[in-house]
């Protein structure tokens, strides 16, 4: 058994959950944040027998699309500059995925 932990952003969280409920994978949902843009991630919790792990990277790929969007980071060039929004074009999406060997599973 291996235990999955997908990060993925907030916007892809609800269809994924729904495909891999649908598909009888369990998850458990974990809010998060982090990254370059500090947006909000979701990162879930999977146990999956080894056989089925392909299925699940199968059912990620599908929801958790790799998109580019446009956002503007500050810039400030010298001292007493004001601050200047650059626009800066951006990879979001995707998911990613760790996973772990599971030395022992318990369901209580």
């Amino acid at each position: 058994m291996k235990l999955l932990i997908a990060i993925v952003q907030d916007e892809d969280v609800h269809m994924l959950i729904d495909d891999l409920m649908e598909h009888e994978f369990r998850v458990t949902k974990l809010a998060s944040t982090g990254g370059f843009l500090k947006a909000g991630n979701t990162t879930l919790l999977l146990g999956v027998d080894d056989h089925k792990i392909d299925g699940v990277l199968d059912i990620i790929r599908e929801n958790c699309s790799s998109r580019k969007t446009t956002t503007t980071l500050l810039n400030v060039s010298m001292p007493g500059d004001a601050y200047v929004p650059l626009p800066m074009e951006v990879q979001i999406g995707g998911a990613t995925v760790f996973i772990l060997e599971i030395e022992k599973f318990i369901k209580i």
